[in-house]
């Protein structure tokens, strides 16, 4: 009886880098998502966490708008970034943090949302938001802050980004204690999850090659 010879293991693809328009386009598309979800959670009055969540913090305290507290609380991590993950990251990022900034800022203009319940602000904003970072990530960028040291956590030592930043963003959110009531905190922490567990399922090291 004669045996066919087993077949070889697939080879992986070459990584092919993105092009400057794919990234323009990822980049815009990334960002209007996750503006959609700051929406959610603004109309709601839930927190997220990273830089985001302590400029919902100072927003909700002084109201001072949301995008411009984001830009400036982000400037220091721009350092970290540009040491160690490059200086296309920084600058792919920089435009990210930027954009969301202004389209925070302007978005009241173009977009107005009723009554929302909490559970489905928490959980369809995470999800979105969550799809936003994704897109972000897999093009080698992000929103700063925690993003900066999950991606440099990953690259570095093999640690997930959302699992990383899962753990950082509740642990701001469950700080919001002290200003926030807990119902709004406990929806919050929903928010949360939902948001780092796209990251966590669908942003592995090796999982996808795009650069």
């Amino acid at each position: 009886m004669s045996t066919s010879p087993a077949p070889s293991p697939a080879l992986p693809a070459a990584t092919v880098p993105h092009s400057v328009t794919e990234d323009l386009v990822a980049l815009f598309s990334g960002v209007m998502l996750i503006s959609v979800g700051v929406a959610f959670f603004t109309q709601a009055g839930l927190l997220t966490g990273g830089t985001a969540g302590l400029a919902f913090l100072l927003h909700y305290a002084t109201g001072w708008g949301f995008g411009k507290i984001f830009f400036v609380l982000n400037l220091p991590f721009y350092w970290l970034a540009w040491r160690k993950l490059g200086r296309s990251f920084t600058v792919k990022t920089f435009a990210a943090v930027l954009l969301l900034s202004v389209m925070a800022e302007w978005q009241p203009h173009f977009l107005s949302l009723g009554t929302i319940a909490p559970a489905y602000a928490a959980v369809a904003g995470g999800l979105i938001t969550g799809t936003g970072f994704l897109v972000l990530f897999r093009h080698r960028s992000s929103l700063g802050g925690v993003g900066i040291a999950a991606l440099y956590l990953q690259d570095r030592y093999g640690w997930r980004a959302g699992t990383v930043q899962m753990a950082v963003d509740c642990a701001i959110v469950l700080l919001a204690l002290w200003t926030v009531e807990p119902v709004r905190v406990a929806w919050s922490i929903l928010a949360a999850v939902a948001l780092n567990l796209v990251l966590a399922m669908n942003h592995r090291p090796g999982r996808y090659m795009g650069q």
